[in-house]
């Protein structure tokens, strides 16, 4: 199954919110004898495989759930006890049910508008892409702007280079084109757009981006990193309920793939305040990690931490940017990139700006997350982190436990892999992001490099916790992908190729805890879920085969079936 199915299946999801089904797993008829214990549970799942991702007991027959924790976890024999007064006792023969999955890195506001404006994510060739767009372009009105988002080069097949203004002027001569690659930090926009932004061959490239030229020096409609702000300042302003509504679909959307928490990297504060709104009315599908752009860091450092109750909702980190990505050679690099003659660019942030955030945080205990992805770029913010702890005394630190974290680092040095274990820093990874990432990367990268690129066993073996994640909607943003990525390393048809690095997939147990209790510990919330332990709240993702055993193509084409959060039944399977 390729990207555009799943992508397709996603979409056909997003308004799936049910509490039960005609096709659901039967209720068990099941119930505690009169002179048996009865110890009324709200909800039971019993006659399966449970895998918890607690050690101390990997796997269970039954687990129960009673005012939105876990109250028992173990045989069915012993589950008899809860199946008892008004229990919701659901027979799960043929599923398995595991500790709730947590995408620890997506744009939840994304997710949601993806089903609404053109994707053109998947689509398998240049030509179809430019077809699909001209296609979108003829609905649009005179004078309004043409939006999209998801095409990427990697994936055609005809041609791989980046779109540019000659592939759309013909047929958007009078509207304004913005249509962002896939990995969300370089875009497409067209001679109309330049135009309005009054970009020209005299325009300078701004700090942190550029405007791709041609040998002319004219700007060729591909911009990069903070070269895209200029473009998205103009763009025409979103209403809070167009953005509401985009949050409620994300929602939906990712509980029908079994997502029962997402980590949003970078959630403006007017996304903070419309998903306040969705928590108060009772239509949260999912929790919700956020860290908030560093362009509103000030405000996040004078607001503090924010939680909710029932942590369904909790705001604790600030999102950086720094380089940009390896596709669009803007990922910055100690050495040039091996098929140009350059090595990315830096200062998405600059230190100046970074560093006096970085101390506000240690003395007010906020987490940083950073977008890093090239080795120059981890290198250089383990260096700032580094001066940051020793700028600031420790008896003014807010705690000692830190959990900074760097999202993506994709390029890794050993050298500096062991001063992640030394700095504390958590890697935030996207399996998805290396099997398709590695399709190019030999040529970006050369074969030395490629030794440390994506190297997730390598970390494992340092010791490290990986927090695993989609980057969707850069990514499909499925659990399902995100898995057998890991564990596999190669393309979803199962073929690999040359320094591809097999031996640096992590097992399926690893895997487990990839997406489960390592995201839960990089949002400081290892006691109260991750894994399935008595007291931990009843988050669950329901599949209809045992990920832990099936051939790994039959990961891909496992079906979600339930996912519960806080021992509510947040989406169950029609089908």
């Amino acid at each position: 199954m390729n990207k555009l199915a799943f992508a397709a299946s996603l979409l056909s999801c997003a308004s799936l919110l049910v509490a039960c089904s005609d096709n659901s797993p039967p209720a068990s008829a099941i119930v505690a004898s009169s002179d048996e214990q009865c110890d009324a549970a709200d909800l039971v799942l019993h006659n399966t495989t449970v895998y918890t991702a607690n050690d101390a007991q990997w796997t269970a027959d039954a687990v129960a759930s009673k005012d939105g924790r876990i109250v028992f976890v173990g045989s069915n024999t012993d589950a008899r006890r809860y199946m008892c007064g008004s229990a919701n006792v659901i027979d799960m023969a043929g599923n398995t049910v595991y500790a709730g999955f947590t995408d620890s890195h997506q744009h939840l506001e994304g997710i949601g508008r993806r089903t609404k404006t053109l994707s053109l994510f998947g689509i398998a060739t240049l030509q179809e892409t430019v077809q699909t767009i001209e296609n979108w372009a003829d609905t649009i009105p005179e004078g309004e702007w043409v939006l999209g988002r998801g095409w990427i080069e990697r994936e055609w097949t005809d041609q791989q280079r980046f779109l540019d203004k000659s592939d759309v002027d013909a047929f958007t001569a009078n509207k304004p084109l913005y249509m962002p690659r896939a990995d969300g930090v370089s875009a497409l926009v067209n001679s109309r757009a330049l135009e309005l932004a009054g970009v020209t061959r005299d325009t300078p490239d701004p700090e942190g981006g550029r405007f791709e030229r041609d040998l002319d020096g004219n700007p060729t409609g591909y911009v990069l990193a903070n070269a895209m702000n200029v473009f998205r300042d103009i763009l025409p302003p979103e209403t809070d309920a167009y953005l509401k509504d985009n949050l409620l679909r994300g929602l939906q959307a990712n509980a029908a793939l079994g997502w029962t928490q997402t980590q949003d990297a970078g959630m403006s504060y007017r996304l903070v305040d419309l998903l306040q709104e969705i928590h108060a009315e009772g239509d949260m599908a999912h929790r919700v990690y956020a860290a908030i752009p560093i362009a509103e860091a000030s405000e996040m450092l004078s607001r503090g931490r924010q939680t909710t109750a029932d942590d369904l909702f909790d705001v604790r980190g600030i999102k950086v940017f720094i380089d940009g990505t390896l596709g669009s050679r803007g990922a910055a690099l100690i050495n040039n990139y091996s098929d140009a003659d350059h090595n990315g660019f830096m200062n998405r942030t600059t230190k100046e700006e970074l560093v006096p955030v970085l101390h506000a945080a240690l003395r007010q205990g906020i987490q940083i997350e950073t977008h890093v992805i090239g080795d120059r770029a981890v290198r250089t913010l383990l260096d700032w982190y580094d001066e940051a702890y020793n700028a600031v005394p420790r008896n003014e630190w807010a705690s000692e436990d830190l959990r900074w974290r760097m999202e993506h680092a994709q390029i890794i040095p050993p050298s500096d892999q062991q001063r992640f274990v030394e700095l504390g820093v958590l890697p935030s990874m996207q399996p998805s992001h290396g099997i398709g990432d590695l399709n190019f990367a030999p040529d970006r990268l050369g074969a030395d490099r490629l030794g440390y690129a994506y190297p997730w066993q390598q970390l494992v073996d340092q010791g490290l916790m990986i927090l695993g994640g989609s980057d969707a909607p850069v990514e499909a943003g499925d659990p399902r992908i995100e898995f057998y990525a890991a564990i596999t390393r190669k393309r979803l048809d199962g073929t690999d190729g040359p320094g591809w690095h097999p031996e640096l997939a992590v097992s399926r147990a690893t895997a487990l805890k990839m997406f489960t209790l390592w995201p839960a510990h990089g949002a400081f919330q290892e006691d109260i879920r991750g894994s399935i332990e008595i007291g931990k709240y009843a988050d669950f993702t329901v599949f209809d085969r045992d990920l832990m055993t099936v051939e790994p193509q039959a990961i891909l084409t496992a079906q979600p079936v339930m996912t519960v959060v806080g021992g509510q039944i947040t989406y169950q399977n029609r089908q």
